[in-house]
């Protein structure tokens, strides 16, 4: 019994060295990329739950508020490889995964598509029609794709961020729910303070090139995957995965928990949803520099993760109810174990 807690507790020491070196890390990340980022603090780490998470982030927000500049950021600070997809009406499938062709004297040959990188962003994926964008389900959930007969392995890590645009409803296409449910995170980006604006009018990229930024690259791939086996480690005491249930549990049975605003509910969480509040969750300690998930850090990530996983009926939509009241609700109506 001696031993094993000896076992313990040098575990317990050596994963509280590695969440300091890491942390101290991502510290310099988050300062080189202030070389060309003001604000979004929160969008920021959200980013870096999600990659730290192995999972993928929904960005919802109107034009020229830096989601693109966000992701191209974090791809060179991290060491690795970006690529966008602009969606429009005439993309294929092909133009994200890649094809088989024919050349004389080469015979077939496979040339890869945009979404072999290691940050994919999928710019205004509503723009395209369902088709196009299932393109990108086997590789976000299986981090493969199929080319012709062949499969391909992505590269590790693997993180797509997809944004929409929330004003314009002409030539866009709802997201099937299969492929929305495979987002770690829906964001919410919006307009900077005015204080912040001054300094984007002094730091833009529109009168200055990002390559005059001279961003460093302070994390690499490999450390990047590293974290991700950190964060499995994380420990979760047993009342805090019956918390999250009990969460869940109420978007589906909201009676069970006397959420009011449960009658305005069409569909609840999905239980893909569960596993993201554990996984998003443990990423949230390790951004905190523990090594334990509290109920706080539930209640932090829950809004990113639960907005686009819960379906509000025709009568919430009359009253404008929102995802968000919802689940504000429904953390003040769940109590902890």
């Amino acid at each position: 019994m001696v031993i094993i807690e000896r076992k313990k507790v040098h575990k317990n020491v050596e994963l509280e060295k590695q969440l300091k070196q890491l942390n101290e890390k991502i510290d310099l990340a988050r300062k080189e990329m202030r070389k060309v980022l003001v604000g979004q603090e929160e969008i920021l780490n959200s980013l870096f739950e999600a990659l730290f998470a192995n999972g993928h982030v929904l960005v919802e927000g109107i034009p020229g508020t830096g989601k693109t500049l966000m992701v191209r950021t974090l791809s060179i600070v991290s060491g690795s490889i970006f690529s966008r997809i602009q969606f429009t009406p005439d993309l294929l499938p092909t133009d994200i995964l890649g094809i088989t062709t024919y050349e004389e004297g080469k015979g077939f040959y496979t040339v890869k598509g945009p979404i072999f990188a290691n940050f994919v962003l999928a710019d205004e994926i509503n723009r395209s029609p369902p088709k196009v964008q299932s393109a990108l389900l086997e590789g976000m959930q299986e981090r493969q794709v199929t080319i012709g007969k062949e499969t391909f392995k992505l590269p590790y890590p693997f993180l797509v961020m997809a944004t929409q645009n929330p004003l314009e409803q002409l030539g866009t296409y709802k997201l099937p729910e299969a492929e929305v449910d495979r987002f770690l995170y829906k964001v919410i980006v919006t307009y900077p303070s005015t204080d912040e604006e001054i300094m984007i009018l002094n730091s833009n990229i529109t009168t200055k090139r990002f390559e005059e930024f001279h961003l460093m690259p302070i994390l690499s791939p490999s450390e990047i995957i590293r974290a991700q086996e950190i964060v499995k480690e994380i420990y979760y005491d047993e009342k805090i995965q019956r918390y999250i249930i009990k969460i869940i549990d109420a978007t589906r049975h909201p009676d069970k928990y006397g959420v009011e605003s449960g009658k305005f509910i069409e569909y609840g969480a999905s239980p893909r949803s569960s596993i993201s509040l554990f996984i998003a969750s443990k990423a949230h300690a390790l951004l905190k520099n523990r090594s334990y998930v509290t109920q706080q850090d539930i209640k932090d990530i829950a809004h990113n993760v639960l907005r686009h996983r819960i379906l509000i009926n025709f009568e919430g939509e009359a009253e404008n109810i929102t995802p968000e009241d919802l689940i504000t609700e429904i953390l003040k109506k769940v109590p902890i174990l």
